[in-house]
């Protein structure tokens, strides 16, 4: 169990379970069970989409780039055009990401300050795709990896979002590998049943992290 890259324990009445894992793996699933179960859920693509479609700077910035007609009428971001161009043009994603992306880390610590604050006590679920790129496990008190064989996620992907098969197996050659996921978890669910067993074993998961937590206290 790789519990030298965890915070160390603390007073801190949050406990942070960060939840990794590959687009169709069901990560999802699990949150919104643990948020059910009275967890908080932090949720980095709705932050995303506060960023995009509320900061001045970035709304500025992507305007200039992709133009005017990049932003609806509603205002609210086209992303499936600026995801369409940044997928095929690295500097583009780079450009995007170093725009983006530290906001959406600061607007995750302040949502974690906001809940000390608030009196919190329980567990929190920060759901993230890019959680070990931003190295925010470190800032975790545990790491839940959630894994499927590669063409169960291809066919989730291709039921779920619409894509085609060329276009799931395109995104997911661009993520991280299942591998590397479970290297950096503490517990890996094999995600081949069905969403009530994923549940289960989360739930069960879940038990067994933090009770490691409360024994390293």
């Amino acid at each position: 169990m790789p519990t030298e890259s965890r915070r160390e324990p603390s007073g801190d009445p949050l406990f942070i379970l960060a939840l990794i894992g590959r687009a169709g793996s069901g990560k999802s699933t699990v949150a919104r069970a643990l948020a059910a179960d009275g967890a908080e859920r932090i949720e980095a693509d709705w932050l995303g989409h506060e960023v995009t479609d509320r900061d001045p700077e970035v709304r500025a910035a992507l305007t200039d780039e992709y133009g005017a007609g990049v932003y609806r009428a509603d205002g609210t971001l086209d992303r499936a055009a600026v995801a369409a161009k940044v997928f095929r043009d690295r500097a583009a994603r780079a450009r995007l990401d170093a725009l983006t992306h530290p906001r959406i880390i600061r607007m995750i610590r302040e949502r974690l300050a906001a809940l000390r604050e608030q009196g919190f006590r329980g567990v929190v679920v920060l759901d993230a795709a890019l959680i070990l790129d931003w190295a925010l496990e470190r800032e975790c008190d545990a790491v839940l990896a959630v894994t499927a064989p590669e063409a169960l996620l291809i066919e989730r992907l291709v039921r779920s979002r619409g894509w085609s098969e060329a276009h799931a197996k395109a995104r997911l050659a661009a993520q991280r590998t299942q591998q590397d996921f479970r290297d950096h978890a503490d517990i890996t669910l094999d995600n081949t049943g069905t969403e009530d067993e994923l549940v289960r074993v989360a739930r069960a998961a879940l038990a067994q992290l933090e009770e490691r937590r409360n024994f390293r206290h």
